[in-house]
């Protein structure tokens, strides 16, 4: 399979903040490649690079083929980015929106119109085809947003957190049309915080925190780094919770993670089961729920970072105050 996108040694300072501190990634054509990390850790940067958005201070990165640099041209034909919050006009319809993109990149007009109806269709939106966008939820304002991405049929789409302020159904309506896009031969450069997400739709994912790829692999990968189960226990009574909890740490050696009525923590140890199962049974404690996972994305980056996904990393400069 060949490399969408080939980045080696990116680094990109803003004043005194150092935003990538020398980067690789290798994305194969045809996949989901994750970039995953907290705010700021130099997701949005390394996106707005491999768009030709931003020039690398040192380092340098091919996407297609193509220098992002001297042939920063051949690169935009080849790339669509969708960033966190979307950019149609809200005065305008959803189909003239998409007519407008289409005739800005030079379609003939009868050819972006069709084009247009075959986009709205494909997300779903036909039915709000003739609405001011203004009246449209954040669901469709994204789905039409990922649609105008898509009205040049670029090779390559950049997803910058495309699923930020979605309820839970719209987010896994945007993660469905991602995997058609990918079925379809699309090659797409996703960007989130969400471990979910990332374990959900990516084939790799690189870990970037303070500007830096601390890990890289699969998802499967990534949680067998760790070497850990985590069990989980999850008991009918609510008064029960502290009993659980108690027997919880004493057989997995550390203070468990209690979550309403679910108490989890990492054991490296099949035999913590049965164990766990006597232990309960001795408290005449009901369970609702008791079982061994694999590790989680979410204990993935704890224990890579030391900090969990959502806290702030090394104050990357905000999109509103980076300049093409």
């Amino acid at each position: 399979m060949t490399n969408a996108i080939v980045a080696e040694g990116l680094v990109k300072r803003f004043a005194e903040t150092t935003a990538l501190e020398g980067i690789d990634l290798t994305v194969e054509a045809g996949t989901v490649f994750g970039l995953l990390g907290p705010n700021g850790a130099g997701k949005t940067t390394a996106v707005r690079i491999l768009a030709t958005l931003l020039k690398p201070d040192a380092g340098h990165a091919t996407v297609g083929g193509y220098d992002v640099e001297r042939q920063a041209h051949q690169v935009r034909q080849l790339v669509a980015m969708t960033g966190q919050y979307a950019s149609v006009d809200e005065t305008l319809t959803g189909a003239e929106n998409l007519l407008l993109i289409g005739r800005l990149l030079g379609i003939p007009r009868r050819e972006a119109k069709q084009r247009a109806r075959e986009l709205l269709d494909r997300f779903h939106l036909t039915d709000a085809a003739d609405r001011a966008v203004k009246g449209y939820s954040g669901g469709m304002r994204r789905r039409l947003d990922l649609a105008a991405s898509l009205v040049g049929q670029p090779r390559l789409l950049y997803l910058d957190e495309p699923t930020t302020g979605l309820d839970p159904r719209s987010r896994l309506e945007m993660w469905d049309l991602i995997r058609h896009l990918v079925a379809d031969g699309v090659t797409v450069l996703l960007t989130t915080q969400y471990l979910d997400e990332a374990d959900a739709l990516a084939d790799e994912i690189a870990v970037i925190d303070h500007g830096r790829v601390i890990a890289t692999g699969t998802p499967d990968e990534l949680k067998a780094k760790i070497g850990a189960q985590s069990l989980a226990v999850r008991p009918a009574d609510a008064d029960a919770v502290v009993t659980v909890r108690d027997i919880v740490a004493e057989l997995a050696g550390v203070e468990p993670d209690v979550r309403g009525l679910l108490v989890t923590a990492p054991v490296t140890s099949y035999d913590v089961l049965p164990a766990a199962v006597r232990r309960l049974d001795e408290a005449g404690i009901v369970i609702s729920e008791l079982a061994l996972r694999s590790s989680s994305l979410d204990e993935v980056f704890l224990s890579l970072t030391g900090h969990p996904a959502e806290e702030t990393g090394n104050g990357e400069i905000s999109d509103s105050e980076v300049s093409a």
